[in-house]
């Protein structure tokens, strides 16, 4: 290892072996990722719309989304093998973040306006028609979120400035979010039985998230060339035999699939609409607390992710991730003791005393602990395809993006059934959690399993990949000094 690290600094004492990348850039090219998480949390309402307003059965429909989510896996690669033969006059992300968001504001309108009008022999094949489409435009933008980053900056002090910004930008949209629904939509409508909130849902996301990808596309601008995309003209040509090699070979690619895609089906179960429902509206019996405690917690969430970057910027980002990762099991550790020996409905900002305190306390480690753990995953996308670029020449970062998306997407398809079969187990089979439920023991336990007990069996199982992931600081340098000997040879 010390043989490599003075190799890195002889070399980098001559050369600049670094893409360095404006911060706004950053900033601007995160958005692109926000973009799209506004229609993922539209979509985490779909089962509510589908089954109280479309009809169909919550089972039927946990399922149908699950296949959905297994199809946007299979579509990955395709559009990354698209992404990597792409490198025209308009570069080679901005394209497809173009076409894709505007599929998804075409089909999100379709389907939050038309399913429930359509004949009920032909509505569920109708269902799935349009949420397939919809899916293609999904993967076409997210794609070049985790792939753009490769050729935006390889200067592993920048990369974790990606990660900050898209938590922060996560921790506003979600909070924001929240609020919108639980404090206007909600009350407004009297519930998610009325149509008409999710009419007035969908047309908010379709203006701002256009917005946003305007912005992101500012941001990938002067990036988005051929000089940037691995060793330049160098590169070898890649088809889509070479997927398999990458995948077998990439072993840093392999942990990180495992550690994010763990991961992310335990957060997606805890983060589902009805959990939150269950959670807020039924055990502390005020929905609006979802919202209005998201913007408590906001600021200190915001500062403890960027002690996490400032970390990851010193220690590298795997180290960063471990950390977050074990501040997450305490902290939610912490959070299951004082709601199953507390009473939740103790919980208000009405009438403000220990537990209320205690709660909030705790949530705020526990959601910036989180937020520093995932931080890092898309930038730590972008040091596997350098590192495939070390190992074989190859820069196939659309390859790399999509093909961690496929399996991280293929095994967090479940979280939607694990959530449909949870409340259906407990007498919700033929409609999803309102806030107009009363609380009860099955209610309660099947929360925490829900919305804790998930997390933690992902959280260990991060800990257990990372022990062998190979990308460290002292690696990561040495991987963008090999790549420019290579570029210069």
């Amino acid at each position: 290892m010390e043989g490599n690290l003075a190799k890195v600094k002889k070399f980098s004492d001559n050369v600049d072996i670094y893409n360095d990348c404006p911060t706004w850039r950053l900033g601007l090219f995160a958005l692109n990722n926000i973009a799209t998480n506004l229609y993922m949390f539209v979509m985490g309402y779909i089962s509510m719309y589908a089954s109280g307003i479309a009809g169909l059965l919550v089972t039927v429909v946990g399922f149908i989304l699950t296949a959905m989510r297994i199809f946007d896996g299979i579509t990955d690669p395709i559009v990354g093998f698209l992404i990597d033969k792409t490198d025209g006059k308009f570069g080679k992300f901005r394209p497809f973040i173009v076409v894709g968001n505007i599929i998804l504001g075409i089909m999100t309108f379709i389907i939050y306006t038309t399913v429930h009008k359509v004949p009920e022999n032909i509505r569920l094949i109708y269902f799935v028609g349009c949420y397939a489409v919809y899916i293609i435009g999904y993967t076409c933008q997210t794609a070049c979120t985790k792939a753009g980053q490769a050729c935006m900056t390889n200067n592993p002090s920048k990369r974790p400035k990606f990660g900050l910004f898209d938590a922060i930008y996560n921790a506003i949209l979600f909070n924001g979010m929240q609020i919108y629904m639980s404090s206007y939509l909600v009350p407004k409508y009297g519930g998610f039985g009325e149509i008409g909130l999710y009419h007035e849902l969908i047309t908010f996301t379709i203006i701002v998230s256009a917005i946003l990808t305007s912005l992101a596309i500012v941001g990938i601008w002067t990036k988005d060339r051929s000089e940037f995309f691995g060793l330049g003209s160098k590169t070898p040509k890649v088809g889509f035999k070479d997927y398999w090699p990458v995948l077998k070979g990439n072993r840093a690619l392999q942990m990180l699939v495992v550690a994010a895609s763990t991961d992310k089906i335990a957060s997606n179960v805890a983060s589902n609409a009805a959990v939150t429902v269950m959670l807020f509206g039924i055990l502390m019996g005020d929905y609006s607390l979802a919202g209005t405690i998201g913007t408590i917690v906001l600021i200190p969430n915001i500062l403890i992710t960027m002690f996490g970057t400032k970390y990851a910027q010193k220690l590298g980002q795997k180290k960063a991730l471990v950390l977050g990762t074990w501040a997450s099991i305490i902290s939610f550790t912490a959070l299951f003791a004082l709601l199953v020996f507390g009473d939740p409905t103790q919980i208000s900002l009405k009438n403000v005393g220990f537990m209320t305190i205690a709660f909030i306390g705790v949530y705020i480690l526990a959601r910036g602990s989180v937020s520093v753990s995932g931080a890092f995953v898309i930038p730590m996308i972008s040091d596997c395809a350098d590192y495939e670029t070390y190992l074989s020449g190859r820069f196939v970062p659309g390859m790399m993006g999509t093909l961690f998306s496929f399996i991280d997407k293929l095994i967090s398809s479940f979280a939607t059934t694990i959530v449909a079969f949870g409340v259906a187990s407990i007498g919700f089979a033929d409609r999803m959690p309102d806030v107009t439920d009363a609380a009860n023991p099955q209610i309660f336990w099947m929360t925490m399993f829900l919305f804790i007990g998930m997390p933690m069996l992902g959280w260990i199982a991060s800990l257990i990949a990372m022990k062998f992931y190979p990308l460290d600081k002292v690696k990561m340098e040495e991987v963008q000094a090999h790549i420019q000997e290579l570029k210069n040879a």
